[in-house]
């Protein structure tokens, strides 16, 4: 049977089995110096690699916070905001729709900040007059609800 040796190393970019950049990971020794090591993927851990790796960590968790407290300003700036839109209709019904695109220029413009559409929670587009709560999702369980009401021209 064979018997494989395996060592630590620390990624210096993500790789799709084994993990992301910085992490630690066990690999049999082959596949370290055979691939990983020449191909720049890895390296070994040492204690001074060890404790790059710690800081580097750190300071990551450190920006992370600072990103998650801006998110959260942002998400308090908008949240229970009303933001109207102007579209054409006739009765009740829209000729066109509200998209996700729309909502967020549309916050863009009226209160100067720049929401990705990718993070509007909204089924799908709105094809009526109406006032509705719509949820943005900022991510690690950051949101906002924005009122938006459609108006006719």
């Amino acid at each position: 049977m064979y018997n494989s040796k395996s060592m630590k190393v620390i990624l210096l970019q993500d790789h799709k089995t084994l993990g992301k950049k910085g992490d630690i990971v066990n690999a049999s020794e082959g596949f370290a110096f055979n691939n990983l090591i020449p191909q720049g993927i890895a390296k070994v851990v040492t204690k001074s690699t060890m404790a790059e790796a710690e800081r580097t960590q750190a300071r990551q968790e450190k920006e992370k916070e600072k990103k998650k407290k801006v998110t959260q300003d942002t998400a308090k700036k908008l949240d229970k905001k009303k933001v109207t839109i102007t579209e054409q209709a006739k009765g009740n019904k829209l000729f066109g729709s509200v998209t996700k695109k729309d909502i967020a220029g549309a916050i863009g413009e009226q209160y100067s900040v720049e929401i990705d559409e990718t993070m509007i929670v909204l089924a799908s587009p709105i094809k009526e007059l109406t006032t509705q709560e719509i949820v943005i999702d900022y991510g690690d369980g950051v949101t906002a609800g924005v009122i938006v009401t459609i108006v006719s021209k």
